[in-house]
Order: C-alpha cells, then sequence, then structure tokens
C-alpha cells in the first residue's frame, strides 16, 4: 500500500481523531474509505457528463420504456 501525506484543517482532524478513537478504527480506514466513496461518486458524475454532452450533440440516444420492453420482448411491465 503507498503511503501519502495530506494535510487537513483542524477540525477535520479532530473529526477524524475522534470517531477512531470512538470506534477503535484506524484513522487510516476511515480516510481510504472517504476517498474510495468521493472517488466513486467523482467517476460516476464523470460518466452522467460525458453521456450527457454525448446526448446534446446528437452522439446518442433514449429510448423510452416502451421501446426497451419491445427490442427485448418483454411484454408490458407497467402492469
Amino acid at each position: 500500500m503507498a503511503t501519502i501525506s495530506i494535510r487537513l484543517p483542524e477540525d477535520l482532524k479532530f473529526r477524524l481523531d475522534q470517531i477512531a478513537e470512538r470506534t477503535g478504527k484506524s484513522k487510516s480506514d476511515y480516510v481510504i474509505e472517504a476517498i474510495s466513496e468521493k472517488l466513486e461518486d467523482l467517476e460516476d458524475l464523470y460518466i452522467v457528463e460525458q453521456r450527457t454532452l454525448a446526448h446534446r450533440a446528437g452522439l446518442s440516444r433514449t429510448y423510452t420504456l416502451e421501446e426497451v420492453e419491445k427490442r427485448l420482448d418483454l411484454g408490458d411491465l407497467a402492469d
């Protein structure tokens, strides 16, 4: 595992210290979890932005539920 160094505002450091102490979980575990969750959100947002731009540029299209049902021969799923 790689090591990095970060500077935290005092209030965040205090909160991180407190939650780690209360739960017995390491500060590193919480930092890794927070970064991982935030990166997933940012990656999802990037995908949405790229697909929105492609749609607006006419490079992709959307489908209605009825079109998807017909294409996949699913019948009427709304019932």
